[in-house]
């Protein structure tokens, strides 16, 4: 199992998380953004990739590397839909689930609230990170990991 990373919108403290479980549980952490990141060099079991700028090119170069069994970490959830549909597990950054029971819902509420945007509406973002929410995580990824080797 390989973890990838939709690095761009991705907290630091989560992929701090992240370098920490890789040289734990032996392992590989791919990061995948449109900009320049830095990792930890002495971490064999981290590496990052920068893709071109542009629209969702992040999201489809991890829907082509992925393979059934590894695990996604991001909160786009279209990519979240096409990795579950590849077969593999996906986490958000606040450690919520995504599976084949709930996308579809995911899904439909995002599109939903798309629509309500782009008709003017106004709607609330999500709250700030914080460290309930890395607590949480961290707990989701040791379970799922835990889960899944």
């Amino acid at each position: 199992m390989d973890i990838w990373v939709d690095a761009d919108a991705c907290p630091n403290p989560i992929k701090d998380i992240l370098y920490r479980a890789a040289l734990r549980t032996h392992t590989h952490v791919i990061l995948v953004a449109n900009q320049f990141l830095n990792t930890p060099a002495a971490n064999s079991y981290v590496k990052s990739i920068q893709v071109a700028s542009g629209f969702d090119v992040a999201d489809n170069y991890i829907v082509a590397e992925i393979k059934n069994g590894d695990l996604v970490i991001t909160t786009d959830v279209p990519l979240a839909a096409d990795a579950i549909a590849k077969g593999a597990h996906v986490l958000t950054h606040r450690g919520e689930r995504y599976t084949p029971d709930n996308i579809q819902q995911r899904l439909t509420m995002r599109n939903f609230m798309e629509e309500m945007r782009n008709n003017g509406e106004h709607t609330v973002g999500q709250a700030p990170f914080g460290n309930t929410d890395k607590q949480q995580f961290a707990n989701a990824l040791d379970r799922l990991i835990a889960k899944i080797k």
